[in-house]
């Protein structure tokens, strides 16, 4: 019987203190919430592992040092709404949910989106709601929204992400250039993002997120 309490403070004291991550409700959140529920049943040995979690499809679950440092630079307090995009099976939205007032966590995939909406219900995450659409275009029906995360890489933010976030609030994106990344945070001022690099990372650029490609004639 695997001891997943025990992995799970072993992630936190290995992989999210040490870089430099200490906010109460990170630490209370990444303790909390059972990473084995929101990964699939075949990959739950390696639920706590400090790497991306590959889910096939260019889709990962970022490892828990990314999550926990984007989280610690968006610094989501409790009366904040926060779109949560390329959710998956739904880890980082309840890790969120522990910090914001409410999470829409956004899920191209119908099946991961249903996963999602189950194992959220069994940990108890009542305040997230997941919007089944593409991951590029949010969800702009439930915003403005005060912060936005995106689970995965973009080589450019789409605009439609843009618009969504309120005037005053921040996005985490972590950009790639070849091999390379590095997360950003932009806030919104007089309607425009303004970034500033946070740290570096890596994951495969999710679908809609990569630069078109430009033919010179």
């Amino acid at each position: 019987m695997i001891d997943f309490a025990t992995r799970r403070t072993m992630m936190v004291d290995t992989q999210v203190r040490p870089s430099d991550v200490t906010k109460f409700p990170i630490i209370d959140a990444m303790l909390s919430v059972p990473r084995e529920t929101f990964v699939p049943a075949a990959q739950r040995e390696a639920a706590y592992m400090g790497e991306n979690l590959d889910l096939g499809g260019g889709r990962v679950i970022l490892e828990p040092r990314t999550l926990a440092k984007m989280l610690d630079a968006l610094d989501i307090s409790n009366d904040e709404l926060v779109l949560d995009v390329g959710a998956a099976l739904g880890y980082s939205s309840a890790v969120i949910a522990h910090m914001a007032e409410a999470v829409v966590a956004v899920e191209q995939d119908e099946e991961m989106a249903q996963e999602a909406q189950d194992a959220l219900a069994e940990a108890g995450a009542d305040n997230v709601i997941v919007h089944v659409g593409p991951l590029a275009d949010g969800a702009a029906q439930h915003g403005p929204y005060d912060v936005v995360i995106v689970q995965g890489a973009v080589e450019e933010l789409p605009a439609a992400l843009a618009e969504q976030v309120k005037e005053g609030g921040r996005i985490a994106c972590l950009f790639m250039d070849g091999p390379l990344g590095e997360v950003r945070i932009g806030r919104k001022t007089a309607g425009t993002l303004s970034w500033r690099m946070s740290f570096n990372a890596g994951a495969p650029v999710l679908p809609g997120f990569a630069k078109e490609d430009v033919f010179e004639f």
